[in-house]
């Protein structure tokens, strides 16, 4: 490639990502309106700041912070009206210097009633407090569950209830738990402020009750208002079910602030950290460098450049398994046990020639290898993916990639040190299991506006989508035309395409955020520095692995 050609694809990649980029912020920005400004007005006249000013107001100013799930429920309850954010938000940031997760109801979606991927959300919130025992602190305002889709909100294991039975496992735990009352806090809802350590009602606008006054009437006949029901005076001074009566939310705030500030520090894992260092290559390079086409070759390593430390990398066989790349860095100061995707293709000792993003036997016996070691030495594990799955045909059965692609993923499920991923491109089929997907327990998961997720890319998921429609339609006697399967490929492939899109991913919670790739080390950092916050680790014990005819 000439200079000319390489200076057209660098611009092409530059402009493209930083559309991709544009249309994620455009997308927040619409998110973070909540139910809309007209709906944010009425709460301030009623003497109530917004949700998302509560979680500014309670964070330390000028400090870090990301935010988990703000994507959640995107497209997805449109015929309810939406749900923005999933009509709640969680934040990881700082309160005193203190890195918690604060979870506040959004009053202008829906009353802030939970909707399914609301209850999911929170869950969420409540596994990362507790797997990395940090404060968590509940901005409590909600009409309780959304009685539409209470089928898929109330009775199973990982629905509303769960959230209580959560409740009573961090106190145990001794994880701090604070929850603040500032607008309606309903039906099941109403134990969670008393299944916290703290509890705080606002006066006037927080009510506490298993049933308001409408449900008391018509069950028992009783006529009273909510306030004297369950206002801040009554949960205050007669049922002690509060602990702090504020009177706005200002103060309220600044409560839970004082008290955060009381919290002694906790013993850490004492991961390895020294001072952070700049990388290498300086981000406004990163978009021209990375291709936007998810078909396009690089070198996984020039990409690392631009977010470690220093470009310092210690590769581990680095001659070996070259489809994967793994070694020894620092992010932000932390150390960590790097294992990304090599997207270009490569070659042998043998000098047989391997495709990029494709995981071979060899790599992925160097990649179990090296997790092993990581989880030896308490290295954290940051997993960059760009993964189209593991190699197949003959060849390959008969080498035994089903076994080293086994012990690659028994490895990984069973390391005990804390797991990061960020997809950057494919993450398709048994790749993301391989490279730490959602399902195998990463502390934190997050996607670049290039990400792709599914079995199967979308050409070659339509062709096959597309065989067995025709094959269908054949078998009712139906002759197809060269017009009509076209037309049938072509909107198989649309309907799969929008599904393997990172915002299908994004609202679903299989990813914690889309992000711009410039954040990438604030994430890592922000959820290394939560991980060391747990001092209990357990023994590493990876079970049977298949290690013969090595």
């Amino acid at each position: 490639m000439n200079n000319l050609e390489k200076d057209l694809s660098f611009n092409k990649n530059e402009d493209q990502i930083k559309l991709m980029i544009s249309n994620l912020n455009l997308k927040l920005d619409k998110i973070y309106l909540g139910g809309g400004k007209v709906k944010i007005n009425r709460q301030k006249l009623k003497g109530k700041l917004g949700a998302r000013e509560r979680v500014e107001l309670l964070l330390d100013k000028e400090s870090p912070n990301i935010e988990i799930g703000a994507l959640a429920g995107y497209k997805m309850y449109d015929e309810h009206g939406g749900c923005p954010a999933g009509g709640v938000i969680v934040v990881m940031g700082y309160v005193h210097q203190k890195l918690c997760i604060v979870v506040a109801n959004d009053p202008t979606v829906k009353a802030g009633a939970w909707f399914p991927i609301t209850g999911k959300k929170n869950l969420r919130a409540q596994e990362i407090a507790m797997e990395n025992r940090i404060p968590i602190i509940y901005l409590v305002d909600s009409a309780g569950v959304y009685l539409p889709l209470q089928d898929e909100i109330f009775p199973d294991k990982e629905h509303f209830g769960r959230i209580f039975r959560n409740n009573a496992k961090m106190s145990a735990m001794g994880v701090t738990q604070i929850a603040a009352v500032m607008g309606s806090c309903v039906a099941g809802g109403a134990y969670l402020p008393i299944m916290s350590d703290e509890s705080l009602i606002v006066d006037k606008t927080g009510t506490i009750f298993l049933a308001g006054s409408y449900l008391v009437k018509a069950a028992v006949g009783e006529i009273i208002d909510n306030e004297t029901l369950g206002g801040a005076t009554t949960h205050s001074e007669i049922s002690g079910v509060v602990d702090y009566k504020s009177p706005d939310d200002k103060t309220c705030i600044k409560t839970i602030r004082d008290l955060l500030d009381k919290i002694s520090e906790n013993q850490t894992l004492k991961l390895n950290r020294s001072n952070s260092q700049k990388p290498k290559l300086k981000m406004e390079d990163f978009y021209g460098t990375f291709p936007f086409l998810r078909s396009s070759n690089y070198n996984v390593k020039n990409i690392l450049n631009f977010f470690i430390d220093n470009g310092d990398f210690t590769e581990y066989k680095a001659n070996y398994g070259k489809t994967i790349v793994c070694g020894y860095a620092r992010i932000d100061g932390w150390s960590v046990g790097i294992v990304a995707n090599q997207r270009k293709v490569v070659k042998t000792s043998k000098s047989e020639m391997q495709f990029g993003g494709v995981i071979y036997s060899d790599s992925a016996s160097k990649a179990s290898r090296f997790i092993m070691n990581c989880n030896q030495k308490k290295i954290p594990l940051v997993f960059f993916q760009d993964v189209s799955g593991f190699m197949v045909g003959s060849r390959s059965e008969h080498g035994g990639i089903i076994k080293d692609g086994a012990k690659m993923v028994n490895a990984m499920a069973n390391s005990v040190v804390p797991k990061f991923t960020i997809i950057m491109g494919n993450s398709y089929g048994a790749g993301n299991y391989a490279m730490c997907g959602k399902a195998y327990d990463p502390r934190l998961i997050v996607g670049w506006p290039t990400a792709e997720i599914a079995v199967m890319g979308g050409e070659q998921a339509a062709k096959v989508l597309l065989q067995i429609e025709l094959s269908s339609l054949k078998s009712k006697g139906e002759k197809i035309s060269k017009e009509k399967e076209k037309e049938l490929f072509s909107a198989i492939k649309k309907k799969y395409d929008a599904q393997i899109k990172p915002y299908y991913a994004a609202s679903r919670l299989w990813l914690d955020a889309i992000i711009d790739p410039k954040d990438t080390r604030k994430w890592i950092s922000l959820g290394i520095e939560a991980a060391n916050n747990n001092p209990i680790i357990e023994d590493y014990k990876t079970g049977v692995l298949q290690t013969w005819l090595e």
